[in-house]
């Protein structure tokens, strides 16, 4: 269960928006918000005071504009690299959701820029939802979910019927990319139904209580996936993302992680709705 999500404000973006749709479903009524802004290190005292009093202003404005009793919110100013601090404060309050804006910048890219989200994202072991700045964010009406044969996409799936159960006409499509299948075969809904892999996923939607639909196509999943979503007009993408760097390399991100070679990394950059990455370690 989601019960303490960490709000990354950079005063832009559509995340304000998702935000306010996720506090809309009974799932999230009892959920702690954390807002967090970061004020960058600075060289002067007088430049550092100036940045805390702009960071004040923004987490206030946040929370008028997300319409949040402050009393039942938790505001966080920090000052230090946006990057390092996210992480920590996730840490620190234990938070099982981090919800931040993205740029949605590609590999080399993102390293050159110093993309906060993807240092994050490549780094913390929670679920993380982001939302690039260039996409229009919809009321939560069709949740799609990539399922494969890992345990991580089942903790996504997880994660969408905990987030969906009990709101009304809400779907969820359970979404299988084979890429042992031709990307122009047209299957039957009942061989869909049938498929092996989706058996354990429909179980567990069927339990509880979650309408759902499920969808088997071909083709190379990163892609097929990001045009599926786009064609069946997902409002939110769950994508299962393992963390297989082994723990003494937590603290030591290699170039190749960080250029982005990755299945989530691919979505994340491509979808054009905001993506949920669920991400589990595996195990050693």
């Amino acid at each position: 269960m989601i019960k303490k999500i960490l709000f990354a404000d950079s005063g832009t973006g559509q995340v304000q928006d998702m935000l306010k749709n996720l506090l809309r479903l009974p799932a999230f009524r009892d959920t702690s918000i954390n807002i967090l802004h970061v004020v960058k290190s600075k060289v002067t005292p007088d430049a550092a005071q100036k940045g805390y009093e702009e960071g004040g202003k923004l987490l206030a404005q946040a929370l008028q504009d997300l319409k949040l009793d402050p009393r039942n919110v938790n505001t966080i100013l920090r000052q230090g690299e946006p990057k390092d601090i996210v992480r920590a404060v996730a840490e620190e309050i234990d938070a099982d959701l981090i919800l931040m804006g993205s740029r949605g910048l590609k590999r080399l890219q993102s390293i050159l820029s110093n993309s906060v989200s993807q240092y994050v994202f490549q780094l913390t072991n929670r679920p993380m939802l982001l939302v690039k700045d260039d996409i229009f964010v919809r009321t939560l009406k069709k949740v799609m979910v990539a399922i494969d044969k890992s345990d991580a996409s089942m903790y996504g799936l997880e994660l969408a019927l905990q987030m969906m159960r009990d709101y009304k006409g809400c779907e969820i499509i359970l979404l299988r990319v084979n890429p042992d299948l031709p990307s122009n075969l047209q299957l039957s809904q009942a061989d869909m139904d049938a498929n092996p892999t989706l058996a354990r996923a429909i179980k567990r939607a069927k339990q509880m209580g979650v309408k759902h639909r499920n969808l088997v196509v071909g083709g190379r999943p990163g892609a097929t996936i990001c045009t599926v979503a786009e064609e069946q007009k997902a409002d939110l993408l769950v994508l299962g993302s393992p963390d297989r760097r082994p723990s003494v390399a937590k603290n030591l991100p290699d170039l190749d992680r960080l250029l982005g070679t990755s299945l989530s990394d691919y979505v994340r950059v491509n979808a054009t709705c905001p993506v949920l990455l669920a991400r589990t370690e595996s195990p050693e």
